[in-house]
């Protein structure tokens, strides 16, 4: 099966204007995200609900890696992580990322679908309330938070063996 790449659109920024990529965008919660796309949103919490995700960021070389995680959704995007966490470190150098949901087969499973945008390390104490509550485990108090921005969501369903994509994008 012919997949697009999703850690492509990261790296070469290609669905992202320049100011995005120079650090001038705004930020987009999950809200505002649902509120622009109900049920583009919708299956996407479904999606990463389903299963672990895996979180792309880049090393300070410049180089790909990708962590398995557990998004949190709420009024925002969420990820819990240990402070060591070799994802949290990239995350602060460079706020850029990408989050795509497991598949659970090589058949497309229940579809795939993918965020990219920014992170941003969150100590406000209210922030962490509205995770730890909208968190489907109990996040140990040493874990730091980011909340990630939307930039960009891609869905693919197969259907009848054909792709069934959807996308939506951040307005500038």
């Amino acid at each position: 099966m012919a997949r697009r790449s999703w850690m492509l659109n990261l790296y070469s920024g290609s669905h992202m204007s320049g100011d995005r990529l120079k650090g001038t965008h705004n930020m987009t919660s999950w809200a505002e995200f649902a509120k622009g796309d109900p049920e583009l949103a919708e299956f996407g919490k479904a999606r990463f609900q389903s299963g672990v995700a895996y979180l792309g960021t880049l090393r300070a070389d410049g180089s790909p890696r990708v962590h398995p995680v557990t998004p949190i959704i709420g009024e925002q995007l969420f990820l819990f992580m240990e402070p060591t966490s070799p994802k949290g470190k990239d995350l602060q150098r460079d706020a850029r990322y990408t989050l795509h949901c497991s598949v659970e087969d090589s058949d497309g499973g229940g579809g795939e679908f993918y965020v990219t945008g920014r992170a941003s390390l969150a100590g406000d104490p209210q922030m962490r309330e509205q995770a730890v509550r909208a968190s489907s485990y109990v996040p140990q108090d040493r874990y730091i938070l980011f909340v990630l921005s939307i930039e960009f969501a891609f869905m693919n369903r197969y259907v009848d063996g054909k792709p069934n994509i959807r996308r939506w994008q951040m307005s500038d």
